[in-house]
């Protein structure tokens, strides 16, 4: 069994075994489908608008922004993995994964800084990239370490276990053959595995090169290292977290467990792979090392004042005014609930429209009291949304939605008979580009019983 160690643990043994290895990819001919530049490129074909829906016309294939995000990642890992340990010689190689849910993990891991190192990489974002720097998930611009800190444990808990209802919430939305690519991202793909993204991507180059665009990514040797990770938080969700928020962890629809991906193995043979052999990590034959999780007890402290709340709601407008709306700077807007008080409720944005080609973000809060948007750790942060850069086929935009569990954040605050909640929006990108078609809550469907994940 292969164990994928932590970046911020690695030996000096380790670190110059996997340098040499990413160095003998590099060395690699340029027509060798295990070369660096080659294994780079897959990504961008997968996630950059490179193929076609086979017999859907001109819709293109996207592994982003629905349920094939975490299958696809684990598979061309996988792959990725086996090769750097063909070329040194070692079939137990298993790629670092950099935890940056994790408080001794929220930096860049040391050994990608140095410039003679095969896994260097120039186009970085040169502030974020000093070993002071702290990983901002939120990518909200505070600079407080501490309440960074505090702020990545909250979001980790919100994406992992309070903000989500079913399976679809974290996995990703359905997304079958004739559908339109990006139908909707989960909680983990559109919050952490975003913020990575962006927080390293380079602002010097026109297109936040290279981790900060899907087609650029896999050209840095961090992409792999941060995947490994993101794969790391698939597994938690599905084994080792609380079931009560989402009992049934497995999608046993067809459409998904037997949609499959191409990629070139050690040997340098075109195998074909399914979904339905990537839900298990064990079974592929690796794990992770165990690292504690702070943020698995991190719920927000309750929040009982009701007076800015109760002001709010007398001036704020009803969202059924306001919708489709523009989104260009903080706006906040009353929503019906299906019925008075705490209930088993979701909030649903609907027709979010998005230029691809950007960067955009925000982030929602319900019955916010303080109005202080750098602060994410208190019970009215509900989640976000977020994209990576990247290019559609057909044109500059997707459409997507996005549902929020609202129950565990009603229990967080006094909600006593409101039949209305107060919600904020807060953009963290610059400028226009998302367009919300409408927004509203709905009764939370009823849970299934609770079942292995595979």
């Amino acid at each position: 069994m292969k164990i994928r160690p932590s970046a911020h643990r690695v030996s000096p043994e380790y670190i110059f075994k996997y340098n040499t290895a990413i160095d003998r990819m590099k060395r690699l001919p340029a027509d060798d489908p295990r070369s660096f530049t080659q294994q780079a490129n897959i990504h961008c074909a997968y996630c950059n608008g490179g193929y076609d829906q086979p017999g859907q016309g001109s819709l293109d294939i996207q592994v982003h922004n629905s349920w094939l995000f975490f299958p696809f990642h684990r598979w061309y890992l996988y792959f990725y993995e086996r090769i750097l340990g063909k070329l040194i010689g070692d079939p137990t190689f298993a790629l670092p994964f950099w935890n940056w849910d994790n408080p001794k993990g929220m930096t860049l891991p040391p050994m990608f800084n140095d410039p003679s190192a095969a896994i260097y990489n120039s186009k970085r974002n040169q502030t974020n990239v000093k070993p002071s720097a702290v990983v901002d998930l939120g990518m909200t611009g505070v600079t407080d370490p501490l309440q960074v800190v505090s702020n990545n444990l909250t979001i980790m808990y919100t994406e992992m276990i309070r903000g989500n209802n079913d399976v679809y919430d974290f996995m990703g939305k359905p997304y079958r053959a004739g559908d339109k690519a990006d139908p909707g991202p989960g909680s983990s793909e559109r919050g952490s595995h975003t913020a990575i993204h962006v927080w390293v991507g380079d602002p010097r180059e026109p297109a936040l090169e290279d981790l900060g665009n899907f087609y650029s990514a896999g050209r840095d040797p961090l992409f792999y290292c941060h995947h490994a990770n993101v794969d790391r938080m698939w597994t938690l969700w599905q084994y080792f977290l609380p079931s009560n928020n989402v009992p049934d962890k497995r999608i046993t629809d067809p459409d998904f467990l037997n949609t499959s991906f191409l990629f070139y193995d050690e040997n340098a043979d075109l195998v074909r792979v399914t979904v339905k052999d990537s839900l298990d990590n064990l079974r592929m034959g690796y794990d992770f090392d165990r690292i504690d999780l702070p943020w698995l007890d991190y719920r927000p402290p309750r929040q009982t004042s009701k007076a800015k709340i109760v002001r709010a709601s007398s001036t704020a407008p009803k969202a059924s005014t306001l919708f489709p709306l523009t989104l260009d700077g903080i706006v906040r807007f009353q929503v019906d609930k299906t019925k008075k008080g705490k209930a088993d409720e979701l909030l649903v944005l609907e027709n979010i429209t998005v230029d691809t080609s950007k960067f955009l973000k925000f982030d929602v809060f319900v019955n916010d009291e303080d109005d202080n948007p750098q602060e994410l750790d208190k019970a009215a942060y509900a989640g976000t949304y977020a994209q990576v850069p990247h290019k559609t086929k057909n044109n500059k935009t997707a459409t997507s939605s996005i549902s929020l569990k609202l129950t565990d954040l009603y229990d967080d605050m006094d909600i006593g008979d409101d039949d209305t909640i107060v919600v904020t929006l807060v953009p963290r990108h610059k400028g226009p580009g998302v367009t919300i078609g409408g927004i509203k809550i709905i009764e939370a469907p009823k849970k299934a019983a609770a079942t292995p994940a595979s």
